[in-house]
């Protein structure tokens, strides 16, 4: 009964990440206007997450084919996942605080980092592999493949956890430091900008906190269930399942969601109603010749 429960608060989870994800992915498909580089890095954190929900849903342990599908093509796409915003947080420290303007040169590195260091990662966990423990098959129950997936998930994310906090820390404090000076210098323009950026990286300060929440109650269940194996606590293991399958939602509201997308969005339902008054004119013309061809 439990692992029915948690199946279904896996697949329900799963699918809203997978419904966020997919929108910030055909917002860059149909848009743009958003197909800077910042955003660029955006769909592919959105990609990711797409392809770890898609993943996590297919899954089944009680068949051994979709149980390997779903354990190694998560592993796969959710340590890519939290590396692509460890590239999204280097990029905003190299160009806010170190002025460089060569980020977009460095995207190739991004792609051989992130999927590189995500198929190592994967392939390093089959070791001491044996799937099927209850709803979700991404995890090992021998002590040694649970070591292995300790190293080679929870090391590298909470890793990336740091170094996030860290690099925005350093922004948000070197912005601080600018407002700062722009009073002194009653430049009301450059304190306005500074300002709005203040505004927009406060909001990106939470973003370490995204991944946080989401794989907490991991860490703590994988720890809990490596020196008590037998003794499995029903609350720790759904608070488990149910936020790390939300964590592609929460990208996707946190760095999908700005201001730019809500922009193009509007900009497009403003323009509807003057589109679809165009359209209906002709479409009641080719109508009517329908109408007339069939009479003929």
């Amino acid at each position: 009964a439990h692992d029915r429960i948690l199946t279904a608060v896996n697949s329900g989870a799963s699918s809203l990440s997978l419904a966020g994800s997919s929108f910030i992915v055909l917002c860059y498909l149909l848009f743009k206007e958003l197909r800077k580089f910042s955003f660029k890095l955006v769909f592919y954190l959105a990609l990711a997450d797409m392809l770890c929900s898609f993943f996590s849903i297919i899954g089944d342990p009680f068949k051994g084919f979709f149980c390997y599908a779903q354990g190694y093509s998560t592993h796969f796409f959710c340590v890519a996942s939290f590396l692509w915003t460890t590239t999204i947080a280097f990029t905003l420290h190299r160009t806010v605080v170190k002025h460089k303007t060569d980020v977009e040169d460095l995207e190739a590195m991004f792609h051989l980092y992130v999927w590189g260091t995500s198929l190592v990662m994967t392939v390093m966990r089959s070791f001491g592999n044996d799937h099927k423990l209850g709803a979700w098959c991404w995890t090992q129950t021998g002590r040694a493949g649970k070591a292995v997936h300790f190293v080679t998930f929870y090391m590298p994310l909470w890793g990336a956890i740091l170094y996030n906090g860290f690099t925005y820390f350093q922004v948000i404090r070197m912005l601080n430091n600018a407002t700062r000076m722009a009073v002194g210098m009653s430049s009301q323009t450059f304190v306005s900008d500074t300002r709005d950026n203040m505004r927009a990286l406060n909001r990106w300060g939470y973003y370490p906190l995204i991944l946080i929440g989401s794989w907490a109650f991991g860490t703590i269940n994988r720890i809990h269930d490596f020196f008590e194996p037998n003794h499995r606590i029903f609350w720790l293991t759904f608070l488990d399942v149910g936020t790390a399958a939300l964590m592609g939602l929460f990208n996707s509201i946190a760095y999908g969601l700005n201001s730019s997308v809500r922009r193009a969005i509007c900009e497009r339902l403003d323009k509807f109603p003057e589109r679809l008054s165009r359209w209906l004119p002709s479409l009641k013309y080719k109508n009517q010749q329908e109408s007339e061809l069939v009479l003929f």
